[in-house]
């Protein structure tokens, strides 16, 4: 039996944290339903490049579909039933899935390629100019000069 973790207080106390919320209520969500197919990694290339592959074996590039929506990646495989096929035993799980990833704020998907059974999708997080750390100058300015800069105010 799964528990439930109760997150009103953090409702009740904060303001603007909605979405950090509802991710955490999310993932414990979807963490029992998911089971864990089809499988995947997800791996850090370069200081702001990420990639998420899916082992996605037996689906084609038609059976799949993905989805950016709010913040949210969804890559979903749709399999059809195969009519008259009469196994002893199967092994291969070619049936429907749905994965969702939340992505963090800046976060944008810039491409899907499938290639031997992977699908591998290429994410960028693309800080906006002004959420940069920027360096601020010092002016080197000697007392005297910022006195006759008052002087010339006043």
């Amino acid at each position: 039996m799964m528990k439930t973790i109760d997150l009103t207080p953090l409702y009740r106390n904060s303001v603007g944290f909605d979405r950090f919320a509802n991710l955490l209520d999310n993932a414990f969500r979807a963490e029992s339903a998911a089971a864990g197919y089809p499988p995947y990694n997800i791996e850090s290339l370069e200081d702001s490049k990420y990639a998420i592959t899916l082992a996605v074996a037996g689906f084609t590039q038609e059976e799949l579909h993905i989805n950016v929506e709010r913040g949210v990646l969804t890559i979903r495989g749709e399999k059809e039933k195969v009519e008259g096929k009469n196994y002893l035993y199967q092994g291969i799980a070619n049936r429907t899935f749905e994965r969702k990833f939340n992505l963090a704020d800046y976060v944008e998907v810039t491409g899907a390629d499938l290639e031997n059974g992977l699908l591998k999708i290429n994410l960028l997080k693309v800080i906006p100019e002004a959420m940069k750390a920027k360096s601020i100058a010092i002016n080197g300015g000697s007392p005297s000069s910022i006195e006759n800069k008052e002087e010339v105010i006043a």
